[in-house]
């Protein structure tokens, strides 16, 4: 196994390999998130609001389909490292081309049941007839590209396994290039609205994909990209799965939570739907360090725990609650002073867009300080092999909280910003949950079954 992809977290300060892990990661994300800002920013500058809302909403459906199969990330991340941890290299090999396979027939499943259904989907999102049209041109294409997608998030999951995250930097931060360059060639320029931002960020994420194989083919990664090599092995399969499904489901349950408030959002009108749709983009910038931090949490916990140092890991993930606490606090207190400002980085040109939107972005805020501390907990769950878990506890708020919640608030006086105060709410009872299980004990009980041999 190569040396210079790979990175042992068993040794070391805890605190220094997080920010040293976390740093390149974060930048990745930024950059990778920038595409999808980007192509709203250019919409909100270019198009008309109801192309915007469509966008958005196209972009929702899209990041749900990714959520759908996202767990088999999650899942080879923690396998790759508790294998790599273990000094198991075939393991680790096979592990890798058993999720590539399984995500590749994944895509052409979820690809072709977004296009057959593509009207009813977008249909359910309460979106009026002009943003409808707009939105089903941005996911059509969208859709095409799914294998793409799926393809990167495989990769950058197994070099996170492998302790590496510098070289998924320099793919996103090409492709990202790229995207701006075509987004304001073909909406800009071309004025081809939805349809422009969507074969952007599609031949974008392509052109990432194909150099990543290329590259780590080249320099002696552990996993090959031949043909042959692309397996599935029943065991891993297994694995892959008592993983996957639960962190799955997390993420479908927890989005779908989401979808319903952008839906009741357009049922209050399509600028507050608009408005809910630039917040998430926003968003989708401003959690970026917490998400970073919680993804490096689970793989260095992941590396401890098959080496059975669990206090180490349980180190890691305290850490990671601090220096997530400290970038969410921030966070909440530029939200709470210039939501205005933030809004009109999107849409300066439409007051109303602006006025809801920092109604509900000063509600929606106080997230920020809560998922500081759940994704770290969770990391640490979830590395442990303990996903079904975590999928409870997120599920349960999601359902009885965020959901209802947003439903019953937004028919109050308070309208987008009830909306708005529904996701803090759900995570508040997802951390007690996640808090009470940590604290007895069951989670240095590692499901995988993967040690290191004495």
């Amino acid at each position: 196994m190569s040396s210079r992809l790979e990175r042992d977290f068993t040794e070391g300060n805890v605190f220094h390999l997080l920010l040293e892990f976390c740093v390149p990661f974060l930048l990745a994300n930024l950059l990778q998130a920038l595409y999808g800002m980007v192509d709203v920013m250019v919409v909100g500058w270019f198009c008309e609001t109801h192309v915007l809302t469509g966008v958005n909403s196209g972009s929702q459906v899209t990041h749900l389909v990714t959520m759908a199969v996202s767990g088999l990330t999650v899942g080879g991340t923690v396998l790759v490292a508790q294998y790599y941890a273990a000094k198991k290299p075939k393991d680790v090999s096979e592990t890798i081309g058993t999720m590539f396979s399984l995500l590749f027939i994944c895509a052409i499943v979820l690809m072709a049941i977004v296009l057959i259904f593509l009207t009813p989907i977008l249909s359910l999102l309460n979106l009026e007839s002009d943003a409808l049209e707009s939105g089903k041109d941005y996911l059509r294409i969208c859709t095409y590209g799914t294998i793409f997608i799926f393809g990167y998030n495989a990769i950058s999951a197994v070099q996170r396994g492998l302790g590496d995250s510098k070289r998924p930097l320099w793919f996103v931060a090409i492709a990202c290039f790229i995207n701006i360059a075509l987004d304001f060639l073909l909406v800009g320029a071309f004025k081809m609205g939805a349809s422009g931002a969507a074969l952007a960020t599609v031949i974008a994420q392509g052109i990432s994909l194909l150099l990543a194989a290329f590259y780590l083919a080249r320099r002696g990664f552990v996993f090959d990209f031949k043909p042959a090599s692309f397996k599935i092995m029943k065991d891993k399969v297994k694995k892959l799965v008592s993983l996957g499904i639960p962190s799955s489901a997390q993420s479908i349950i927890t989005n779908l939570s989401f979808l319903l408030m952008t839906s009741l959002s357009n049922g209050i009108g399509v600028t507050a739907g608009a408005a809910v749709g630039v917040v998430g983009k926003f968003n989708s910038i401003a959690i970026l360090p917490i998400v970073a931090m919680s993804s490096s949490v689970s793989s260095i916990a992941a590396q401890n725990i098959a080496a059975e140092k669990y206090d180490r890991a349980k180190s890691t993930a305290k850490a990671g609650i601090v220096i997530s606490f400290a970038v969410g606090l921030l966070v909440f207190i530029v939200s709470q002073l210039f939501a205005e400002e933030i809004l009109m980085l999107f849409k300066k040109n439409d007051m109303e867009v602006v006025e809801k939107g920092a109604k509900y972005l000063r509600a929606f805020c106080f997230d920020y300080l809560g998922v500081a501390f759940l994704f770290s907990m969770n990391s640490l769950i979830i590395a442990s092999g303990h996903a079904t878990f975590s999928m409870i506890s997120s599920s349960t708020s999601a359902l009885i909280l965020r959901a209802p919640v947003a439903w019953i608030l937004s028919k109050t006086s308070l309208e987008i910003a009830g909306v708005g105060y529904a996701a803090p709410a759900a995570t508040l009872v997802a951390i007690i949950m996640a808090g009470i299980f940590l604290m007895s004990g069951r989670w240095r009980v590692n499901k995988t079954g993967i040690r290191r041999e004495s």
